[in-house]
C-alpha cells in the first residue's frame, strides 16, 4: 500500500460519521429483501406483539442502527492501533491521493468475491446438499415462501457489503485481533509489529467462524439443526469470511467491502 495514504491523519470522528452513514444507507436498501424473505414472520410477530409491521421494522431498524454506532466507534479505535485501515475514507477526508494502484486492486477485490461465491455454490452443490438433513433444509426453504427477485438481491448486497463488513471485519474481526495482541505481549512476543501475521489469521478465522454461527437461528427456524447443517453455515459463510479479512488487513475495509459486494451479487442476483 502506498505510504501517501494518511491514514493515521484522517479524523477519528468524521470517519466514524462516514462509516456510519454508509451502514445507514445500507441497513435502509435491505428492508425491501427482508420484507419478501420473511413477511410471513413479521405479520405474524406483528399479531403476537399488537405491534404493526412498520413499528416492528422501524424498532429494528433502530436497533441495529445503534450497533452498527457501536461497532464503527469500537472497531475504528481497535483498528488504528493494528494499522488497519480505510484508506480511500481518509484520502475523500484529507483531499489526499488515493493509494497506488487503487483501481487494479479494487478490481482483483471484486473478481475474489465473484470466485468466493462460485467455490460457496460449488461447495454446497457437490459437498452438502447431498446430505440428507440440508436436502431437508432446502426443501423446507424452498416451501417456505416468496424468494425475493434480482433487483430485491441487488439491493440487499450493499447491506452485505457496508454493513456486514462494518460489524464483522471493522468491528469483530479488529477487537478480536487486539485482544489477542494483547494476550501476546503479555507473554512476551515481539512488540514491533502492530498486527503479527499468526494473531491476524487467528482472529480472521475466529471472525469467519462466529459469522457462519450467527446464521444458525435462520436454520434452525427452518428444519432442526444437525452436525451437518451446522458445519454448512460455518464453511460456506466463513469461506468468503476469511477473504475479505485478508483483504481488509492487505488493502483496507473498503477493499473488503467490494468483495463482499462482488460475492453478494452473485449468491443474491445471479444465483
Amino acid at each position: 500500500m502506498s505510504t501517501a495514504d494518511p491514514q493515521t491523519n484522517s479524523p477519528y470522528w468524521k470517519t466514524a460519521g462516514v462509516l456510519w452513514a454508509l451502514s445507514l444507507v445500507g441497513l435502509a436498501l435491505v428492508f425491501p429483501y427482508v420484507m419478501t424473505l420473511e413477511g410471513a414472520a413479521l405479520a405474524a410477530a406483528a399479531k403476537r406483539t399488537h405491534l404493526g409491521v412498520p413499528m416492528l421494522l422501524a424498532l429494528s431498524a433502530l436497533q441495529s442502527a445503534v450497533l452498527l454506532a457501536v461497532a464503527v466507534l469500537v472497531g475504528l479505535w481497535a483498528s488504528r492501533r493494528l494499522d488497519l485501515r480505510t484508506p480511500l475514507i481518509a484520502a475523500f477526508l484529507t483531499g489526499n491521493c488515493a493509494p497506488r494502484r487503487t483501481v487494479w486492486t479494487l478490481l482483483l477485490a471484486f473478481v475474489l468475491g465473484v470466485l468466493a461465491a462460485v467455490a460457496i455454490y460449488a461447495l454446497d452443490r457437490f459437498i452438502f446438499a447431498p446430505l440428507p438433513s440440508v436436502a431437508e433444509l432446502i426443501r423446507h426453504a424452498g416451501a417456505a415462501g416468496t424468494r425475493p427477485g434480482p433487483l430485491q438481491g441487488f439491493l440487499a448486497s450493499f447491506y452485505g457489503a457496508l454493513d456486514e463488513e462494518i460489524l464483522m471485519r471493522l468491528g469483530l474481526l479488529s477487537l478480536l485481533a487486539l485482544a489477542l495482541r494483547g494476550v501476546t505481549r503479555r507473554f512476551g512476543a515481539s512488540r514491533d509489529a502492530a498486527l503479527p501475521a499468526g494473531v491476524f489469521w487467528t482472529a480472521n478465522i475466529a471472525t469467519a467462524v462466529l459469522f457462519g454461527l450467527g446464521h444458525l437461528p435462520a436454520t434452525a427456524a427452518l428444519a432442526p439443526l444437525t452436525p451437518a447443517l451446522i458445519a454448512r453455515a460455518v464453511v460456506l459463510n466463513g469461506t468468503a469470511g476469511l477473504v475479505f479479512g485478508a483483504l481488509y488487513r492487505r488493502y483496507g475495509l473498503e477493499w473488503a467491502m467490494l468483495s463482499h459486494f462482488g460475492t453478494d451479487l452473485m449468491l443474491h442476483v445471479a444465483g
